[in-house]
């Protein structure tokens, strides 16, 4: 660590691309907090590079992913790490890049942090079938038990590593800037310009367009309901929603114009049921929406029935029955408790979390170094 300079942290992953949500959205929140309050240095390494401080990593495209890169070449990667010199590294995926950056730790001499943003296990599972879950734990406790230190943003998440074999994991959730995603950013000229009904029910989902995030349930349970339910969805992916109720935008990337968005629907809706977290869901609550949510894995520990519903029935028809169920409570009520709760998830709060996490790591480091002999201890107070 240079002496006249704060740690240099290095984040890797394959989840950036144009169309990437949570990810990104985490580690772009991380590098702002971190210029705008400490003295630490920031590089974002991934196939994809579109900010400054950014490296390229060797990738190969991924079809029908909508701009994602697949990192190859093990060795390269770490050597690009390496080059860095960080005093921390923390790998966003479990694959080449994860590998990388162990490699890239241990010769270096420097702490090594993995946050687990993907349920691997229940991926494999829905991909090829149950087979692949019993191949898949032992790879995950194989990788993350090599790390210093291991994150899971949700609590369903950090049991999952547990019961894989990982040792050790820290749950660390993600959060929000409640300043940008604010009720105020209501925007009744844009809700305008969608061309709908004076009484309609504007629901909206934000997110990638992918099977796990079981659009098809909300397109559906729009179609039931009919009149004046509709649905708008903000994405991208290789499963577009589409149905007469249904309005399909590009995904909004600035926070801002999405905060617009957000706050000028009715309710909040996502039926996943594999997300770790769910940080779309998050900033919704922000902007004062109810939220419909699958009651499965990380949305679950954030919806409950002060801040809208956990769906239990996972069918057309239970989101149905739930959005309507919703839209007859208090709407005034729901939305002032989930933008309370989403107030307990400003950044202004997780980060210092984070930031305590990886002075901890980092404190950890310097001692085992300098019982190994690779630098002396500080003298103690005599």
């Amino acid at each position: 660590m240079n002496a006249r300079q704060g740690p240099h942290l290095a984040d890797v992953t394959m989840f950036w691309s144009a169309n990437s949500g949570g990810v990104r959205r985490y580690i772009q929140a991380k590098r702002q907090w971190l210029m705008r309050h400490t003295d630490w240095r920031h590089t974002i390494g991934a196939p994809v590079t579109d900010a400054e401080r950014m490296v390229r990593m060797p990738g190969v495209p991924l079809p029908f992913s909508q701009g994602y890169r697949v990192p190859v070449a093990r060795a390269a990667c770490a050597e690009i790490l390496r080059r860095l010199r960080p005093d921390l590294i923390e790998a966003g995926d479990p694959y080449c890049l994860a590998w990388a950056a162990l490699d890239a730790a241990r010769s270096l001499h420097v702490a090594s942090a993995a946050f687990c943003h993907s349920d691997l296990e229940e991926l494999a599972v829905r991909t090829f079938g149950r087979w692949a879950a019993r191949p898949v734990r032992a790879y995950v406790r194989k990788l993350y038990s090599r790390f210093d230190l291991v994150l899971a943003p949700s609590e369903s998440m950090r049991q999952r590593l547990l019961d894989s074999g990982v040792p050790a994991v820290e749950r660390q959730p993600l959060g929000v800037d409640t300043q940008v995603f604010h009720p105020r950013r209501q925007d009744m000229i844009w809700r305008a310009s969608l061309a709908l009904p004076p009484r309609a029910r504007l629901l909206v989902y934000a997110g990638r367009f992918a099977p796990e995030k079981r659009l098809d349930l909300l397109c559906q349970a729009v179609a039931r309901l009919g009149s004046p339910y509709v649905l708008l969805a903000l994405g991208a992916g290789p499963t577009p929603p589409s149905g007469p109720r249904v309005i399909v935008r590009r995904f909004e990337h600035d926070s801002l114009r999405l905060a617009h968005v957000l706050a000028s629907a009715d309710a909040f809706v996502h039926a996943g049921d594999q997300e770790t977290f769910g940080l779309s869901v998050l900033e919704a609550m922000s902007c004062g929406l109810p939220v419909i949510a699958s009651a499965r894995k990380g949305l679950g520990e954030l919806v409950d029935e002060q801040v809208g519903i956990a769906v239990q029935r996972q069918d057309a028809q239970g989101y149905a029955e739930a959005i309507e169920a919703c839209f007859a409570r208090d709407r005034r009520a729901l939305s002032a408790a989930a933008r309370l709760r989403a107030e307990q998830y400003d950044w202004q709060h997780v980060m210092p979390q984070l930031m305590g996490r990886y002075r901890r790591l980092l404190g950890r480091r310097a001692e085992d170094d300098a019982v190994s002999g690779r630098l002396p201890l500080p003298a103690g107070p005599a």
